[in-house]
């Protein structure tokens, strides 16, 4: 599969759990990618006023959202969840966004900056990070539009 390198955008990321969504985001020219706090999921999506308070704040113009396939590629029961929760906030945001395989992006988090347990949402938020790094490497380019099949 060939991949375009993105075109500048201020982006946010998004490691979507269960119980906390870890936050990444990357200046226009991809030059610098922090970590911002994770937030707690909630079932009535109260989140959403903290990440349009981001994306206001850091002026952001898109957004990615990990998906958690398997080993073939495949979906998994997370990945479904994550899928739905993106397309919840595109509908909500209406900024242009994608799907980015984060397959064993919580395992690289901990290897890579070598944390053992984390109950405070920063691997959350580290693996957030990886996955903007890999979008920002591989693509592919943001969607504005859901009914595109993405992955």
């Amino acid at each position: 599969m060939k991949y375009c390198k993105p075109k500048t955008k201020s982006i946010l990321s998004l490691d979507v759990g269960t119980k906390r969504i870890g936050l990444a985001y990357c200046d226009r020219l991809f030059i610098t990618v922090n970590i911002l706090p994770a937030i707690k999921r909630d079932k009535d999506n109260n989140e959403l006023k903290t990440i349009k308070n981001h994306i206001k704040k850091l002026n952001l113009t898109g957004f990615i959202v990990g998906l958690p396939l398997d080993d073939e590629g495949e979906m998994t029961s997370q990945a479904f969840d994550c899928k739905t929760y993106g397309e919840f906030l595109f509908s909500k945001l209406k900024l242009p966004f994608t799907f980015v395989n984060e397959h064993s992006s919580t395992w690289e988090s901990k290897n890579r900056f070598g944390i053992k347990k984390d109950k405070s949402g920063l691997i959350d938020s580290l693996s957030a990070k990886i996955i903007l790094e890999q979008w920002i490497k591989e693509g592919p380019e943001l969607k504005e539009l859901v009914g595109n099949r993405q992955i």
